[in-house]
């Protein structure tokens, strides 16, 4: 039985609030994120979040097709996408993208929790795993720092 501890793939959990400026050791300005999620609310939300703390939101997608052309016009650095999409697996696209020296890094997010999706995670490429819930800026600082 897979269990989250077993899980080679970073998976945070923080409570979400905001950092006082100065106190992350990554500069958020500097990431250039997508936003990935077929919810247009919590695409509004996540950017809303990440803007204020900081985080350049350079786009969104509402699928994995979209996704997959997003990244190739706006070349984010993070991409924060949801597992879940009408038309491609979130894994699937990760898988797709994170790959090569200039390839995004890419943060799983679901409303699920990352041990319902077992190694799945790992194998898809992406760098860590946070839940929709849990979503902040420093969660997202955690993992790329």
């Amino acid at each position: 039985m897979f269990k989250p501890s077993d899980s080679p793939i970073p998976t945070v959990r923080l409570a979400v609030r905001s950092l006082p400026p100065g106190s992350a050791t990554m500069d958020p300005m500097a990431v250039r994120v997508l936003i990935v999620d077929d919810h247009e609310n919590f695409r509004s939300s996540a950017r809303l979040l990440l803007e204020a703390e900081g985080y350049d939101v350079v786009g969104e997608a509402e699928s994995g097709m979209a996704a997959l052309r997003a990244v190739d016009e706006l070349a984010p650095d993070v991409i924060l996408l949801d597992v879940h999409l009408p038309d491609i697996d979130g894994f699937d696209v990760a898988s797709r993208v994170a790959t090569g020296p200039a390839a995004p890094r890419v943060v799983i997010t679901s409303s699920r929790d990352a041990s319902d999706f077992g190694p799945a995670i790992a194998r898809s490429g992406a760098l860590g795993f946070v839940p929709k819930n849990e979503l902040s800026g420093e969660a997202l600082a955690a993992l790329l720092d």
